[in-house]
């Protein structure tokens, strides 16, 4: 049986070729660490590690490759910028679509003072400007969201709440992880002071390396989460400073770095462009084959301009969990079933508490395979 993978909002697969081989290599033939070593195969691994910044830094349109700062994912990224800026009395605005990645750390600050308002979108995700002008207090200090709903897939209007931001005088933070990869992010035209990305997602690489880009003067005002060797300033025990090292304690994770490196390189070859407009084909096909499907709920916008590939349906009369499973045991279709880790985007959605059943093609997947899963929700729904 042919396995048909449509889970790429959780994480991308397969990943972008030559990533596995540049991870191998490193770990077969890079010994010592980041600004730990001065073996004589080791100023190649520096080059990458520093190319890779560089790299980021022209995907978001970042000024300076300093200002990137690697972590784990985005969940590591967003706990740092939450963490680091957010203090007893301050107030913050997010949507009601956050991921866990973003409410859980946060719903740790109320517990320390910190408050924070929820801005309510709609039935098919989307939020309204005035919605969070409204909401904003003398105490607000932040606006933080996601860039795309990991439920939906509605795209959110960054430009705009940037834009809403830096006339209020508030900071803004950007949850990239739908779409970094996906959609072209321009981190000075939204005016973000800080942007979380991840390597898995729609940038093709590893799990276990992401981070966050960041403006310099909000750097200089936050505490970083963890601290510890850097391998710089060795000679005193505080903590550097400058960036990126005042982020980047601990060794770094060279072999994820190297996948990362390779895979920046195929979205360079490929083009972001190329990769939204098969997205959005391969999307269309399930939109427009749900639609008409009888027995199937399609959530989120039905304007493909309005979300990326994330196309979540739900059946009323069957159990959702019962159909991902036989996708997936008679038809080798791999998807995704229930909340999604973003509880307040499926009350928000009304599909709380069944949660929807997800499909998230991504650029490796086929129009041929498409029409493969709605032939087999059909068979599964024929089936009394």
């Amino acid at each position: 049986m042919k396995r048909i993978y449509v889970d790429n909002a959780a994480t991308s697969y397969p990943k972008a070729p030559g990533v596995s081989s540049a991870v191998k290599r490193c770990l077969d033939e890079v010994s010592g660490s980041v600004n730990r070593s001065s073996f004589a195969n080791f100023p190649e691994a520096q080059e990458v590690v520093w190319e890779t910044r560089e790299k980021i830094a022209a995907l978001f349109n970042v000024p300076a490759a300093e200002n990137v700062v690697f972590t784990m994912n985005v969940t590591q990224a967003l706990n740092f910028l939450l963490k680091g800026l957010l203090r007893p009395g301050d107030h913050i605005l997010v949507s009601s679509l956050e991921h866990n990645a973003l409410m859980r750390p946060l719903l740790q600050l109320q517990k320390q003072g910190v408050e924070f308002s929820r801005v309510r979108g709609d039935r098919e995700g989307r939020v309204r400007l005035a919605d969070f002008e409204a909401q904003i207090r003398p105490n607000t200090k932040m606006v933080a969201v996601t860039h795309a709903s990991n439920v939906c897939g509605t795209i959110l209007p960054v430009e705009e709440i940037g834009e809403l931001c830096a006339r209020r005088g508030l900071l803004f933070i950007l949850d990239a992880a739908q779409t970094a990869g996906i959609l072209e992010i321009d981190f000075q035209k939204t005016q973000a002071h800080a942007l979380a990305f991840t390597g898995h997602k729609g940038l093709l690489a590893p799990q276990g390396i992401g981070g966050f880009v960041i403006d310099s003067e909000l750097a200089e005002q936050m505490e970083p989460l963890i601290s510890g060797g850097t391998g710089s300033l060795s000679e005193q025990e505080e903590v550097p400073p400058y960036l990126p090292d005042k982020f980047e304690a601990g060794t770094l994770n060279l072999p994820g770095i190297y996948g990362l490196h390779a895979a920046l390189n195929y979205l360079e070859n490929t083009g972001l462009e190329a990769i939204r407009a098969k997205e959005q084909a391969l999307a269309r096909i399930l939109m427009e084959g749900f639609t008409n499907m009888e027995g199937v709920v399609l959530v989120g916008p039905a304007s493909l301009e309005d979300r990326v590939a994330v196309i979540s349906v739900d059946f009323p009369d069957r159990d959702n969990g019962e159909v991902t499973y036989k996708l997936e045991k008679f038809y080798g279709i791999q998807t995704r079933c229930g909340l999604h880790c973003a509880p307040a985007a499926h009350k928000t959605l009304g599909t709380f508490p069944r949660g929807t059943v997800r499909f998230s093609p991504g650029w490796f997947n086929t129009k041929g395979e498409m029409q493969a899963v709605l032939a087999a929700v059909q068979e599964i729904l024929a089936d009394s």
